[in-house]
């Protein structure tokens, strides 16, 4: 029989496993956009990783599901819908808000049937009600939440999935091969590990990013002519 801390682990690597359907494999979050610019080779996809981890998700992402987890743990709903409101007016550009948002409602619809219970149903009321966008990071902060997962394991999971994501999309890209994604993912546990640390000890109010190539790299990717990501 299972423990309880078991069963938070198995669910915490259920939601981050690259294969739950929460529409990550759409998204390069950026890469693309970096890609089409001949702004990224081979040689450069994990130190372009590392900075999306340390100076984006970390202060963005994992700081709004930190403090959004902690909101849902003790049901302050009002709370959870700020920092998925702050979250979303955050993000500069039109595809990553739109893609936050399409992911966040898929993995709160699969979240509710997979999950289940009184915190999922809320969230998903309030989202569908159209008080609160639906980000991403906030929905996977209650699904956690709701499965009884602490924050910082909640934090460090779903910063992990994000570079799983990353690297999936180099790969597609082809960027990368299997064996060196491996050694990429590898070598950024520590920074994994340390960026999801100061997201759990971040306040609300410092919530946010700084990453201009980046968001530079994305508004070209919204009026490129083909695309194989949404982000």
């Amino acid at each position: 029989m299972s423990t309880p801390d078991t069963r938070s682990l198995l669910v915490s690597l259920q939601l981050s496993d690259s294969a739950f359907p929460s529409g990550f494999y759409t998204m390069s979050h950026g890469l693309e956009g970096y890609s089409q610019a001949r702004l990224v080779r081979q040689g450069g996809v994990e130190g372009l990783l590392r900075g999306l981890l340390l100076h984006s998700v970390g202060p963005g992402d994992a700081t709004a599901l930190a403090r959004a987890h902690e909101a849902a743990a003790v049901g302050d709903w009002r709370r959870v819908r700020l920092v998925d409101q702050l979250l979303h007016a955050s993000k500069l550009n039109a595809e990553m808000r739109r893609a936050s948002v399409r992911s966040g409602h898929q993995l709160t619809d699969i979240a509710r049937e997979a999950i289940g219970g009184p915190a999922l149903e809320e969230w998903a009321r309030s989202v569908k009600a159209k008080e609160t966008p639906g980000c991403q990071p906030v929905a996977t902060a209650v699904a956690y939440a709701a499965a009884g997962v602490g924050t910082v394991q909640a934090v460090a999971s779903d910063m992990s999935a994000f570079a799983v994501s990353f690297l999936g999309a180099a790969l597609r890209l082809r960027l990368s091969d299997h064996r060196h994604v491996q050694v990429v993912l590898h070598a950024l546990g520590p920074v994994i590990a340390a960026a999801a640390a100061d997201a759990v000890a971040r306040d609300l109010e410092d919530m946010g990013g700084s990453v201009p190539l980046a968001d530079v790299m994305s508004a070209q990717h919204e009026r490129a002519e083909a695309r194989l990501f949404a982000s």
